[in-house]
């Protein structure tokens, strides 16, 4: 087995075919065809299954793929560290949950590296996916939170995809409504004043477990509920239909705009803790990268936490 042929790999599954592999990788569709065989035969397992419409990942690739890309995310370290490179363009994703200060951070550290150099990608998504694309090492870093309702859950996905959690901040829970809502003026706002208006959540698939959900507040039952998947759309149900979401509090108006306020929310039931524990997740006992570590210093940065 060569780097070759791990960096092929890398290449078809990220493209999902080997027709597209071969372009983005320079080389003929033949030979790549050929290289992957080889490996295959090599390793005695089927890494991809080949159907008319593509290619996706076996369960023996995608066990194979994980390791095959922390492999070659450490080679690169090292000939980032102690090699010229030639023209091999390091690579960085960060998958997270929706949000800002994740988004404006990230913008924030590319600022400081050469985009010919290096290949960026920032990933909003579902949590589910989060943790898989940092399980699989499609992303070095994933921005998530716990709280008390979904902290074992949570941490026993993390245990059987090998992750771990690294906290970064706690925060309060908020009501992010725009500034047109009739609720804009309350100092703080409870579940009552909500009564009226739908909760807006971000869609996490179908079956999703509850646990899931990026809305600290998922387990209640609410009168009217509206779901979206994109941030953009979540902004626009806010104005549209009064709706509101509820968040940690951090917003980047940059970002988002100046029309959106993020009222305090208070509790009905002060014995139930409300805290949001958020943090970044990482392979076990991995190190991260130069560029991660930027990553997370400009996370701090922006949120005023000391390193």
């Amino acid at each position: 087995m060569t780097l070759q042929q791990i960096k092929y790999v890398i290449g078809i599954a990220e493209t999902g075919s080997f027709n597209k592999a071969a372009d983005k990788l320079y080389v003929s569709q033949p030979s790549l065809t050929s290289t992957i065989h080889d490996l295959e035969d090599e390793l005695g397992i089927l890494i991809f299954n080949r159907t008319g419409r593509g290619v996706t990942l076996t369960n023996d690739g995608t066990e194979f793929i994980s390791a095959a890309r922390q492999l070659y995310h450490n080679y690169q370290n090292l000939i980032e560290k102690y090699g010229e490179g030639g023209n091999i363009k390091k690579k960085f994703g960060v998958s997270t949950q929706h949000y800002s200060f994740a988004v404006k951070s990230f913008v924030e550290m590319v600022k400081d590296f050469n985009t010919e150099e290096y290949e960026f990608a920032i990933r909003e998504t579902k949590t589910q996916e989060v943790i898989d694309d940092v399980a699989s090492l499609k992303s070095e870093v994933g921005i998530l939170y716990l709280s008390d309702f979904n902290r074992k859950p949570i941490a026993s996905l993390l245990k059987a995809k090998d992750l771990e959690f690294h906290h970064i901040i706690d925060c309060k829970a908020y009501v992010y409504i725009w500034k047109g809502n009739p609720l804009a003026a309350k100092k703080e706002i409870t579940f009552s004043d909500l009564k009226d208006y739908p909760c807006l959540s971000f869609e996490q698939g179908d079956g999703a477990s509850f646990y899931l959900a990026e809305e600290i507040l998922s387990t209640e039952e609410y009168n009217r509920t509206i779901k979206a998947n994109d941030r953009a759309t979540m902004l626009n149900l806010m104005i549209g239909l009064n709706g509101y979401t509820l968040c940690s509090g951090i917003i980047c108006e940059e970002l988002n705009g100046s029309d959106y306020i993020a009222v305090p929310f208070k509790d009905e039931d002060e014995k139930i803790n409300r805290i949001m524990e958020i943090g970044y997740i990482t392979k076990k006992n991995f190190i991260l990268s130069s560029i991660g570590n930027k990553y997370i210093e400009e996370i701090r940065k922006y949120l005023g936490i000391e390193s």
